[in-house]
């Protein structure tokens, strides 16, 4: 255990060391990652005027830069070009890789946000308290997980189709519609806000956003925790298994 999180560190160091060379890129991350909650805010501030409509849509901006996950042009490009092949015949898991370039990225989207951040909380009048923010921590770490687990599941049927960009393309569809982006998942008529309670998109995005904002308390809170640690149970078991049975099938020629 000591030597995977000496190596996940140093996976991680290198690879924001790595990513410095391409801060415009990761300009562009952080504006696409803010489009959706900042053309949020615009709308629903404009249609439901209120403190917490602004304070979630600041804190979806906070949540999407956490935990803003890239494997289909990571992990699914290293199956496509072979490029995964140096990876395995590393002596350690691949995974450290994958996660590690994966919170490195996020690092520098976090700190590309930081000005966003700034400029968005006074002009829309935005407060947090303390207590809901220590609140949504835990979720926040949560919903990172979960939404890498979903990613990295999704990037392996670059294993069996040519079209993993296009699965990966429906995959942040449904976390656009159902996370909370396109609308703060409370706002939904029934039985649509049961369904999209009990998914994993809200536990990926909206439900910290809420934790932040304090719309959310009681059996609703540990209602949100049981599902986030329920979908990430369940995408561990499916990383694992796609990944093992991907690997056996999966050859690469050339040097």
């Amino acid at each position: 255990m000591t030597r995977t999180l000496a190596l996940t560190r140093l996976e991680i160091w290198r690879q924001i060391l790595t990513w410095s060379g391409s801060w415009w890129f990761v300009v562009t991350l952080a504006a696409q990652e803010a489009i959706s909650p900042l053309l949020g805010l615009f709308i629903w501030t404009a249609v439901t005027p209120g403190e917490q409509v602004g304070t979630y849509y600041v804190a979806l901006l906070a949540v999407l830069l956490a935990t803003a996950s890239y494997e289909a042009h990571t992990l699914s490009n290293g199956i496509y070009d072979g490029t995964i092949s140096h990876e395995l015949l590393k002596p350690r898991a691949t995974w450290i890789a994958v996660a590690g370039e994966n919170l490195a990225i996020r690092v520098w989207l976090i700190l590309m946000g930081i000005p966003m951040l700034a400029v968005a909380i006074p002009a829309f009048g935005v407060t947090f308290t303390a207590t809901n923010l220590l609140l949504a921590v835990p979720a926040l770490g949560l919903a990172a997980i979960l939404r890498f687990l979903f990613s990295w599941v999704l990037a392996l049927s670059a294993f069996w189709t040519e079209r993993a960009h296009a699965t990966m393309g429906f995959g942040g569809v449904l976390i656009f519609l159902l996370g909370g982006s396109a609308a703060p998942v409370p706002f939904l008529p029934e039985p649509m806000r049961s369904i999209a309670s009990a998914l994993p998109f809200r536990a990926m995005l909206g439900f910290p956003a809420e934790l932040a904002t304090g719309t959310v308390a009681g059996a609703d809170v540990v209602r949100g925790f049981a599902y986030q640690l329920g979908w990430i149970a369940l995408f561990a078991i499916l990383a694992v298994v796609f990944w093992r049975v991907g690997v056996r099938r999966y050859t690469s020629v050339g040097g």
